[in-house]
C-alpha cells in the first residue's frame, strides 16, 4: 500500500511515518502539489494551529491539489489537525476556510472545570456499523488537542470521545476518513486502527 504523507513544514512527522510503516504502508513524504501525481493514498497529519496549517499548505502549493483530491473522494486520512481541516472553518482562525468537506466549525473546549488542552488516554466509542475498524485493539487512544468539531453528519460519524460532553473524534465516508486523536501515539491499538482504516478507504 503506497501512502503519500503530506509534509508542509509543521511538526515532527517521523512518528506518523513509522506507525504507517508498521501498519503495512510504503510511505513517501510529499512537499509539493506536483508530487501528488500518481499516488494512491494521502495522509495529512498535523500539529499546531488551524490557520498556520492552512498557510503552510498554501505556501507549498499543496492546498488546492489537496482540496481537489478530497472532494474527488480519493483515499485520504486526516490525523488531529488534518482531521479538523475537513470542516468549513475553525474558531481558532477567524476568516480562514478549511477544506469544507464537512459542514460547521471546529471550536475550543469550554468549561470552568476542564483542563485544556485535553492530554492523555481517553476511551473512544465507535458508532454502530464502525466497530470493525477498532478490531485488534482496545478502545483507548491518545488525545492532545484544545479544539474539536462541534458536530459531524450522522453518515460520516464513526466514533466519539467524551470530554465535557461527547464530541466527534472519528469520521469516514467512502474513501475519506479522519481521527482527532493520535493513532501513531496509541501503541499497538493505534497501529491496528491505521491498518484497518487504510484497507477500508482503499477498498471502497
Amino acid at each position: 500500500m503506497k501512502v503519500a504523507m503530506i509534509d508542509y513544514g509543521r511538526g515532527n512527522l517521523r512518528s506518523v511515518e513509522r506507525a504507517l510503516e508498521k501498519a503495512g504502508a510504503e510511505v513517501k513524504r510529499v512537499e509539493s502539489g506536483e508530487e501528488l501525481q500518481g499516488v494512491e493514498t494521502v495522509v495529512l497529519p498535523g500539529v499546531g494551529s488551524f490557520g498556520d496549517a492552512v498557510e503552510g499548505l498554501k505556501q507549498r502549493k499543496l492546498w488546492d491539489p489537496l482540496r481537489e483530491w478530497v472532494k474527488a473522494d480519493q483515499p485520504f486520512l486526516g490525523i488531529c489537525l488534518g482531521f479538523q481541516l475537513l470542516w468549513q472553518e475553525g474558531e481558532e482562525a477567524p476568516g480562514v476556510k478549511g477544506l469544507g468537506i464537512l459542514p460547521g466549525r471546529v471550536v475550543k473546549f469550554s468549561g470552568s472545570a476542564m483542563k485544556i488542552p485535553l492530554i492523555g488516554w481517553s476511551e473512544v466509542k465507535p458508532k454502530s456499523g464502525s466497530e470493525d475498524l477498532f478490531e485488534g485493539g482496545d478502545r483507548f487512544f491518545y488525545h492532545v488537542h484544545s479544539y474539536r468539531p462541534e458536530s459531524a453528519p450522522a453518515d460520516w460519524l464513526i466514533c466519539e470521545t467524551e470530554y465535557g460532553g461527547w464530541f466527534p473524534s472519528g469520521v469516514r465516508k467512502g474513501r475519506v476518513a479522519g481521527f482527532q486523536f493520535h493513532p501513531e501515539k496509541s501503541q499497538d491499538t493505534g497501529i491496528s486502527l491505521l491498518g484497518n482504516v487504510l484497507k477500508k478507504i482503499n477498498a471502497s
